[in-house]
């Protein structure tokens, strides 16, 4: 079948309205996206002009200074945490006398405990000092409380600070005592 040259350009111009409605509907589709792209663009924009990059500058020596001030506080925390059980018990048996007596710790440290063989038996001897006040009958009475009720502690030396001021009953004391722990074998 031959086709008339009429029907050749009817064909021609159908083709060719196809193609440009094709065309048309890309075009339109990607008008829509460039304007939400757009559109996008200029929150973000907005958005980065809202950051003060002075502000960002800073902020690794402000994180540095927080990670060096967490890892001395993890550090005192270990401290804390690797002290024999014995302080512990120790420090709780201090505070208690010392509210039954009247007397307040203002400080308490200790040393390194040490071994020894106290008559055959092996053990582990912890020093302690503490620094304690209060009115003298308490404060001796906070020291004959522990070196009689408790015979796992020896209180060494007792050391009253009596101030100048006549009128003030509350005096300052230091006492270094030994704490015995069994260390079996």
């Amino acid at each position: 079948m031959k086709l008339s040259k009429k029907s050749w350009v009817l064909i021609s111009i159908g083709l060719f309205l196809i193609g440009m409605i094709g065309l048309w509907t890309v075009y339109s589709q990607q008008s829509g996206v460039e304007k939400q792209l757009k559109e996008e663009l200029t929150l973000v924009n907005s958005k980065l002009d809202s950051i003060e990059i002075e502000l960002l500058e800073n902020k690794p020596g402000e994180l540095e200074q927080q990670l060096d001030k967490t890892l001395e506080q993890s550090e005192t925390a270990r401290e804390t945490l690797s002290q024999p059980m014995n302080s512990i018990i120790i420090s709780d048996i201090l505070f208690s006398t010392a509210e039954a007596n009247n007397v307040n710790i203002t400080a308490i440290s200790s040393s390194v405990a040490n071994r020894m063989t106290l008559e055959g038996v092996p053990c582990l001897t912890l020093p302690v000092t503490a620094s304690i006040e209060g009115e003298l009958n308490h404060l001796v009475d906070f020291v004959t409380e522990l070196n009689g009720d408790y015979p796992i502690a020896e209180v060494n030396s007792f050391n009253v600070q009596i101030p100048y001021s006549a009128g003030n009953t509350t005096l300052s004391a230091n006492i270094q005592m030994v704490i015995y722990a069994y260390e079996g074998s």
